[in-house]
């Protein structure tokens, strides 16, 4: 496999210290004129620069991408609509130069490039990688549970074969092994300057890079004002691609929608990071800033019905639920007609094994009355809407709508805002909100991977306390199984016609990332975490 250098990956360095000053009040265009730099407004902004540490959040994720290699990164295509995004079906080099899958396909060699450098100028060896993925998988947690996800679970798993081979042992063949190793969680730690910081206490010196980022990418960082701004600086000796054109990216926390749409209306940032779709629209309509509005690979907004709660173990009630929904109206007045709808389809048999798509309910208040007769709640019952007021854009008209829709079929639903550091312990540990709005998207791009975290019980995205024995079998056989595998779409499409007909999650739309940045920016690529990835950034 040749070499393709391609503008994937990053890196840091240098420890976290003070914001730069200059930096905090001076607009976009002053920035750029004073060295080739972005700034970029972010809803909020990391609390660590180790992905692998506990409790780090997801604005970090952009750390880990800007700032540390992997050994290989997704390749890149143009969308229809003239957006680029990241192609899952695409693995491209980084620190590895080539790989070979062994011939009975029980492991993978991968050849590090002799000139890959960390910071510090030392050369990226093999061993440097096993110790980052011992890490990755010895830390628990996020990191370790989606290096699980690979099948990447022991590091007896991971061999230094000598400086410039890595060997990989596979403890099952399975198709999501080698796109995992592309997303952000399986960087590649300079692992001698991590041994330094390492104590009886901390052998994974969490506790250093937590601040100290130690890596190989193409951009260092310059500093870190935890709850202001992060900028990066670019790594003039990056190998791993070309690099960045961009010399300088400062990334500025802007927990207000608002302010980062008027900020780039003005031309005070170059860049607007997940705006609303309202938002979107309208910077659309006005014409003057480009927005990259693309729908977000396996995700899905959606209502989730909690089985702990006794009318919606009776299927006939989660249907009926299903057919009181509002769906175009929460299209018009929650997603702004942007991204995908998933309602309205015309049958409960599936056509195709495509995932997500639409499902087979729309509004029918006639319908919903008779499945609650059915199921004995014809005097309707009362029920909790919850919704997490970090989504709040979406969720908050989603929610009123829903309420209405139900009140005609006699359900009394309250509202119940969740503030969004309460969310994840609420829905997602406890599981206890019996009728929610919820958000989820799998990183890796395959309808099993959607179901095995959102409908197996005990999952971590399995808000609804869901379980089916044919679910859980058939996530099984396919979870692994290559998708080009003769019975890979028959199976796919019973799982999906079993989702219809159970329905404990009722999708309402696939949502769009929306980005709004300066005609002077072009470059801009979607990716599926969500993050700005700054290596193919150029401004004129």
């Amino acid at each position: 496999m040749d070499r393709r250098t391609f503008l994937r990956n990053s890196a840091l360095l240098a420890g976290a210290g003070a914001a730069v000053p200059v930096f905090k009040l001076m607009p976009a265009k002053a920035v750029a004129a004073s060295g080739g730099s972005l700034v970029v407004a972010i809803g909020d902004g990391p609390n660590s620069m180790d992905i692998h540490r506990e409790g780090t959040n997801r604005p970090a994720y952009a750390l880990a991408v800007n700032l540390y290699d992997r050994l290989v990164t997704f390749g890149r295509q143009e969308l229809e609509d003239g957006n680029f995004a990241y192609d899952y079906n695409t693995l491209e080099p980084e620190v590895a130069e080539s790989w070979t899958v062994a011939d009975d396909e029980m492991s993978v060699d991968f050849k590090i490039r002799k000139d890959a450098r960390f910071w510090d100028g030392r050369p990226i060896t093999a061993h440097d990688v096993k110790w980052s993925f011992d890490r990755a998988v010895s830390v628990g947690g996020f990191p370790t549970t989606q290096m699980g996800a690979g099948s990447l679970e022991d590091p007896e798993q991971f061999e230094a074969v000598d400086d410039e081979t890595f060997r990989i042992h596979f403890i099952r063949k399975s198709k999501l092994t080698l796109p995992n190793l592309a997303v952000p969680v399986p960087i590649i730690i300079n692992s001698e300057v991590a041994r330094e910081h390492a104590t009886d206490d901390d052998p994974w010196a969490t506790d250093y890079l937590h601040r100290n980022p130690a890596g190989s990418g193409a951009f260092k960082l310059h500093s870190w004002d935890p709850g202001v701004q992060v900028v990066y600086q670019r790594n003039e000796d990056w190998m791993n691609g070309p690099v960045p054109e961009v010399e300088q990216v400062v990334l500025r926390e802007m927990p207000s929608a608002s302010t980062r749409r008027a900020m780039v209306e003005r031309g005070d940032i170059d860049i607007a990071m997940d705006l609303p779709p309202r938002d979107a629209r309208d910077l659309v309509r006005a014409g003057e800033v480009n927005v990259a509005g693309v729908p977000i690979e396996n995700c899905l907004h959606s209502v989730g019905l909690n089985l702990e709660f006794e009318p919606f173990k009776d299927k006939r009630v989660r249907q009926a639920i299903a057919y009181a929904i509002p769906y175009q109206d929460i299209w018009e007045a929650a997603a702004y007609e942007r991204g995908v709808p998933m309602f309205g389809a015309d049958s409960f048999e599936p056509a195709t094994a495509e995932w997500p798509q639409p499902f087979p309910y729309d509004t029918d208040y006639d319908k919903a009355r008779e499945l609650l007769n059915e199921a004995g709640y014809g005097d309707g019952f009362e029920v909790p809407i919850s919704l997490n007021l970090g989504l709040a854009h979406w969720s908050e008209p989603a929610a009123a709508l829903i309420r209405e829709g139900l009140r005609q079929v006699g359900i009394d639903a309250t509202v119940e805002e969740i503030p969004g550091a309460n969310w994840r312990t609420r829905a997602l540990v406890e599981k206890e909100l019996p009728m929610h709005l919820k958000n989820f998207g799998g990183w890796l791009n395959t309808p099993c991977y959607y179901f095995y975290w959102a409908y197996l019980e005990g999952n971590l995205f399995n808000s609804m306390n869901y379980h089916n024995d044919d679910v859980a079998r058939l996530v099984d056989e396919t979870l692994h199984m290559e998708m080009d595998h003769p019975d890979y779409e028959d199976k796919i499409k019973e799982l999906i016609a079993i989702a219809f007909d159970e329905v404990p999650l009722i999708p309402l739309y696939q949502p769009n990332l929306e980005v709004a940045m300066q005609p002077s920016v072009s470059g801009y690529e979607h990716w599926f975490h969500r993050r700005l990835d700054a290596r193919p950034l150029k401004q004129s």
